[in-house]
């Protein structure tokens, strides 16, 4: 318990600053780039490998309420098991913020955002092992965190339902995007070009290579365009079964019209979307869908599912399809690219939803729970 002759100390577990490019990385980036500034009165400790990267290309981090600590590279197993609940302690840290779940044995209170329970939901999406330990690992969570948090009305409705938490016991500090990143406009050009592309001749969909994100369903519809089409992006990281994807290539016509980009850095993302002539994502299950938002906030027409949180993100200026019928996917598709009429509306309209999603309301949402679980040590 934290004292009044001391400034409460939060820490955070940063670790996916040092994995490959994803949405959690993307919510610690944005929420603490902006709590930081909205609570002078707490300092804020990161734990994570790539200390100078992070204070380098994010200037909040070096603030004076910040402190970023070296954390070497180990298993989840280990980080969780003794690594982070040791740094813990020896930090001081007051409440520990984790991701998805936290340490079976801690020595102070821990907050958790638990972006989606999709494996329980969409088990089919997942391997079995991955089921089984986020299952438990979860249920843990939701028993033992102090303080809970999620990113969508949606995941709060099926934590709430799934677990049997009171929803109003949920925080939502929903995503939003840097707007400085992902914003319309012509800068980026050559950025495009050196990829081989030309702007406004290319659709674009991004997501980690896993059969969740729905691949083939993009592939089995854009095969359906013809040999005019535009050109077919698709960026992501391979993931858990990513060979469904590669397997979908045997089409010699698929190979020479698709391109997989797997090493998009974080510089080159927001080109890619901002040039595109429409972005494609069908996919089947989403806690969120940080894509969608990127490319509306981009100015560019989305056609995204109709399903779990996708409809929540788009706001109603997106197209929205069953993400299990190539059919409606194939004729989304056409509409976007022969009306460039309903092109600029979309984008019109993708940029005032976007603008819903805010990462100062987020952070105030976060401010707001910290200053009430610390609120004996600040009175």
């Amino acid at each position: 318990m934290t004292t009044a002759a001391r400034r409460p100390r939060v820490g955070v577990d940063f670790h996916v600053w040092d994995g490959i490019f994803q949405g959690s990385r993307s919510h610690l980036l944005g929420l603490y780039s902006a709590a930081i500034q909205h609570a002078p009165e707490m300092d804020f400790v990161f734990f994570l490998g790539d200390t100078l990267g992070l204070r380098a290309s994010h200037a909040p981090f070096g603030a004076p309420n910040v402190q970023l600590v070296k954390m070497a590279h180990r298993s989840g197993l280990i980080r969780l098991g003794w690594q982070l609940p040791w740094l813990q302690w020896q930090h001081r840290i007051d409440l520990m913020h984790y991701q998805y779940r936290i340490p079976p044995l801690r020595p102070g209170p821990c907050a958790c955002t638990v972006h989606d329970i999709l494996f329980e939901t969409h088990p089919q999406y997942f391997a079995r092992r991955f089921i089984w330990q986020s299952r438990l690992s979860s249920r843990h969570a939701m028993r033992a965190a102090r303080l809970l948090l999620t990113v969508s009305r949606f995941t709060q409705h099926e934590l709430a339902r799934v677990y049997g938490v009171d929803p109003q016991a949920i925080h939502i500090t929903a995503n939003a995007v840097d707007r400085l990143r992902f914003r319309p406009g012509a800068d980026g050009v050559d950025v495009v070009q050196e990829l081989g592309l030309q702007p406004q001749a290319y659709m674009l969909t991004v997501g980690r290579l896993e059969p969740r994100k729905n691949h083939r369903t993009i592939l089995e519809a854009y095969a359906q365009l013809g040999p005019d089409a535009p050109l077919l992006v698709i960026v992501g990281q391979r993931d858990f079964q990513y060979e469904l994807l590669l397997d979908a290539f045997s089409s010699a016509d698929l190979r020479q019209r698709v391109r997989l980009l797997e090493n998009v850095s974080d510089d080159q993302l927001p080109a890619l979307m901002r040039h595109a002539l429409l972005f494609v994502y069908p996919a089947f299950a989403e806690g969120f869908g940080m894509p969608i938002l990127e490319a509306m906030a981009s100015g560019v027409p989305v056609v995204t599912s109709d399903t779990t949180a996708m409809p929540e993100v788009a706001g109603g200026a997106a197209i929205l399809v069953d993400p299990h019928s190539p059919d409606q996917l194939v004729a989304a598709m056409q509409r976007v690219i022969r009306d460039p009429a309903l092109r600029t509306s979309m984008a019109r309209a993708g940029l005032e939803a976007a603008a819903r999603f805010d990462w100062d309301k987020s952070a105030a949402v976060l401010v707001s729970a910290l200053r009430e679980h610390f609120s004996p040590a600040l009175t």
